[in-house]
């Protein structure tokens, strides 16, 4: 394999510490199975307001659209609260994703075996879970125009915000939603509100004819968005892929992580088109923030932020092997008995950030050996 380019941004709070652990793995990959990257490290976020008053350089942006994928840690924290709104470090993150055309966010809920009684459900519904939601990242209600608050006539004010879609918009998120569900269980669970929206119509129209001209083959379903958040609570193992706009997926994402009982041990990928030479733009990142008040301590859970990296093995490098290798050493050690504090449990072993990684490695090197 060619060398790949890897940018990486630790960013803010427990970011710089967890993504010492991923390059601890980055590290082992090199020694043990001889895949090497060309590695380069940049500022984003609050550390780069502090370095160069911007939440992100144009010579870091440059660094992350020249790259084959961009390892992200967190951004932000209460140092830089009362900055103004484009000044704050978020803005990095969002620009990030403006300039690369990161359109779909994928984020994974799986219950560890090992963890599966942190959840709040029953172990019956959550154990062995493995959903895949698929959301649409820079369109919606989130970016439509108009957008805006206004003063009326009598002093009142009115908010606007607009949602739109477009067929193109749609169709490339649902081509990616299928195209995941290919390397799965073959299930796509598309969801809108048709019912109320003439957005959401569109939405299933055009879905429905990706599936129909293009992904026959995929069992396609269709479900109202509040169905589908009772659905998540009643009966999660129905879901393989879901895949839905940008407003949905932000709830519907964040409701299916607290199924797995921890935001610490959650991956994500944000995604862009395939380019003329068969690139795609990525940015990998943890689910979990800047965590401040844990920052430098060596308590952070590095388990999301390992699998982020597993994730870009396998959707940017084409390394499903040795991603597979990651999450498997991630559940041995995990079965193993080894908490951090964010996933601790009664009679379980209490550890640190460093230990988590080392222990990681050592795992990695019995499955391979």
């Amino acid at each position: 394999m060619s060398r790949k380019k890897l940018l990486i941004l630790p960013g803010d709070g427990i970011g710089p510490e967890v993504m010492v652990e991923v390059r601890r793995v980055i590290d082992w990959l090199d020694r043990y199975r001889s895949i090497g990257f060309d590695l380069a490290e940049g500022l984003v976020g609050g550390a780069a307001i502090d370095a160069h008053g911007t939440p992100l350089t144009d010579e870091t942006m440059a660094d992350a659209l020249a790259a084959d994928a961009v390892l992200l840690g967190a951004v932000g924290g209460p140092k830089w609260d009362d900055l103004p709104f484009e000044q704050k470090p978020e803005r990095g993150l969002l620009r990030l994703r403006k300039d690369m055309a990161l359109f779909a966010n994928l984020r994974p809920a799986v219950v560890f075996d090992a963890l599966a009684d942190a959840s709040s459900l029953k172990l019956d519904v959550v154990k062995g879970l493995d959903i895949m939601i698929v959301r649409e990242l820079t369109g919606g209600v989130y970016f439509g125009e108009p957008r805006g608050i206004e003063t009326l006539p009598d002093g009142g004010r009115r908010g606007v915000n607009t949602q739109v879609y477009t067929t193109d918009e749609i169709r490339r998120i649902a081509r990616v939603a299928f195209e995941l569900a290919e390397k799965r269980s073959r299930r796509v669970c598309s969801v809108d509100k048709a019912n109320v929206m003439e957005s959401g119509v569109l939405w299933r129209e055009e879905v429905q004819r990706v599936h129909d001209e293009e992904f026959p083959g995929i069992a396609l379903g269709h479900m109202y968005a509040d169905n589908c958040a009772m659905q998540l609570i009643r009966e999660p193992g129905q879901f393989d892929v879901i895949v839905t706009d940008n407003l949905f997926g932000d709830m519907l994402s964040d409701e299916a992580a607290m199924l797995t009982g921890s935001l610490g041990m959650l991956p994500s990928a944000s995604l862009g088109g395939i380019d003329e030479n068969g690139r795609r733009a990525a940015l990998y990142e943890p689910v979990h923030g800047s965590a401040p008040d844990i920052a430098g301590k060596d308590l952070a859970n590095p388990l999301a932020a390992v699998l982020s990296f597993a994730m870009c093995l396998r959707y940017s490098l084409d390394l499903a092997e040795e991603a597979g290798f990651i999450e498997t050493a991630v559940e041995v050690v995990l079965d193993g008995g080894l908490r951090t504090t964010d996933i601790m449990q009664k009679g379980k072993a209490r550890v640190s950030t460093t230990v988590m990684g080392e222990t990681l490695t050592r795992e990695l090197d019995k499955l391979t050996g």
